[in-house]
């Protein structure tokens, strides 16, 4: 907490006489000055939490000991008391010199609401944030007896996520761990909610019973775009990108684009190869494995051999929807810091483009690489650093430079959405399997797989699911909430390899419910 020390400089320091008594009440300590000189001395001497700084002075003015006092400590919050009302000490507070201000002659409460704003506004936000996050987690806890809708789910998440974020701007209040307990409570029942409804959802053909899922994307957001026919469409895929991520996202576009949330569910496994190609394809797994089989090959562990044909499979949505584009469908997918520098170099050469499609895949490595590098996971050791470093890489990132690029074209709409999330996984189940089982560690396929019905969601029929059937006697597995599996073999080995990794291809909120934003520029 900042001290409440408070240096008072003033050459008519005795006509502010009550306004200290009354901050010394307070529980205030305030030290007082009757010119420049002075005050220096006194802060090498002490430590202050605020100062404040009569602007008209004889001898050293304010605003010199103003540059005087930010030479020394460029942190100490300098409120300017002054007489002039002129805009340019507002833009002087605005800009960062100094704090704020006050006019004289100075108010009572005025006074006191600065010093709260300054000294305690992080103390007092903390203590707000526990009580409002207590109440709100007993509203959850509440909620979670209830049958709830995918709507519901939705809103819980939100909730969920606000919080997980707001946590990180108090981390002293000591609730980071009941928040987690309360997570992995959710995403258990999370995980029994999709379990029972997730058959009925993929083979509904009633809209308005089930929530918007992977499959309706491209159908409900892309292509009634194209209608327009001046549209210019960019539609980025953000590969890996959890609403977390996006919301810090967000914060630097909101300036220069207007922006629209809606929310949808993956489909099942939360993985590249199935769900990217269900996006672009706007049919399930099974569906494309049947009617394009030439286009559904390759290896679940080789993720650029299972998704070569997204951009085939868009064309072949929009031939099946009947929508002819004006000029040829533009793919790019950004794999390496090269390529998304040379997109953004080039970004307005696709302007007039009736559809852009951009897929995205840095969020997917950083998650991948944290699992292999003691650096990443010293960078970002838990949640709130996994967050940090999403900012940090997106703040100095090519793609934000390319959507400002774009923010400055005309008649343009951007999507953005992703094709899964990712979670942390903590808890590691045992799995036995075939020589023939995928590697895969949030789900897998193969001959004789056994786990434990509390771990994992057995997948019989694979057509039930709408997922490649593989032969009559592969089954899937499907982990919950924050599970990995691991083989017998050398277990505690990677038992201990693969935990507070980040993975996907289950079932948790953070791995299903994603966001599909509409970005429109402001002019």
């Amino acid at each position: 907490m900042k001290t409440k020390k408070i240096l008072w400089v003033d050459d008519e320091i005795e006509l502010f006489r009550s306004h200290i008594i009354l901050l010394t009440e307070r529980g205030y300590e305030v030290l007082t000055a009757t010119n420049g000189f002075d005050a220096l001395e006194m802060l090498k001497e002490n430590e202050f939490g605020l100062i404040f700084l009569d602007e008209m002075m004889p001898g050293m003015g304010g605003l010199e000991l103003l540059g005087k006092i930010k030479d020394f400590d460029t942190n100490i919050p300098v409120v300017m008391v002054t007489k002039n009302e002129e805009e340019s000490i507002m833009n002087e507070a605005i800009g960062g010199k100094i704090s704020d201000y006050l006019t004289k002659p100075v108010n009572p409460s005025q006074l006191i609401l600065v010093c709260k704003k300054i000294l305690e506004s992080k103390e007092l936000s903390s203590q707000y944030a526990a009580k409002d996050y207590i109440q709100d987690f007993n509203r959850i806890t509440t909620r979670l007896n209830d049958s709830l809708n995918y709507e519901e789910w939705i809103d819980i998440y939100l909730k969920l996520v606000n919080w997980d974020m707001e946590l990180d701007l108090h981390p002293d209040i000591g609730l980071r761990q009941t928040f987690n307990d309360q997570r992995k409570e959710c995403n258990q029942e999370f995980s029994k909610y999709v379990e029972k409804n997730y058959v009925k959802w993929i083979n509904s053909s009633k809209r308005d019973n089930r929530p918007l899922i992977t499959t309706d994307i491209v159908p409900d957001y892309v292509i009634p775009e194209l209608k327009n026919e001046d549209a210019n469409v960019f539609f980025f895929v953000l590969d890996c990108l959890r609403l977390d991520q996006w919301m810090l996202m967000e914060s630097h576009l909101s300036d220069i684009f207007r922006i629209k949330k809606d929310y949808y569910y993956s489909i099942l496994p939360t993985a590249t190869a199935y769900s990217r190609n269900a996006l672009f394809a706007g049919l399930f797994p099974g569906d494309i494995e049947k009617y394009y089989p030439d286009l559904w090959k390759g290896s679940d562990d080789d993720e650029r051999s299972m998704n070569k044909y997204e951009k085939d499979f868009l064309q072949l949505l929009l031939d099946r929807k009947k929508v002819k584009l004006r000029n040829e469908l533009k793919y790019i997918k950004i794999i390496d810091p090269e390529v998304g520098r040379n997109f953004e170099q080039n970004v307005m050469s696709y302007r007039n483009n009736n559809l852009t499609a951009v897929v995205v895949n840095f969020l997917d490595m950083v998650a991948h690489g944290r699992s292999d590098s003691e650096l990443l996971k010293e960078i970002a050791p838990n949640e709130p650093a996994y967050r940090s470093l999403t900012n940090s890489w997106f703040t100095h990132s090519s793609l934000l430079n390319t959507f400002k690029t774009i923010s400055k074209m005309k008649n343009v709409k951007v999507i953005i959405t992703t094709d899964h999330g990712s979670i942390r996984s903590m808890r590691g189940a045992k799995v036995l399997g075939d020589r023939e089982t995928s590697t895969n560690l949030r789900f897998k396929y193969g001959r004789n797989l056994k786990v434990e019905d509390k771990h994992a969601l057995f997948i019989r029929d694979a057509g039930e699911y709408r997922l490649p059937k593989r032969g009559m006697t592969v089954n899937y597995i499907i982990a919950k909430e924050d599970y990995y599996f691991v083989y017998p073999t050398d277990y505690h080995k990677y038992l201990s390899y693969y935990k507070d990794t980040f993975q996907h291809g289950g079932i948790s909120l953070e791995e299903m419910i994603l966001p599909v934003i509409t970005m429109e520029t402001k002019d």
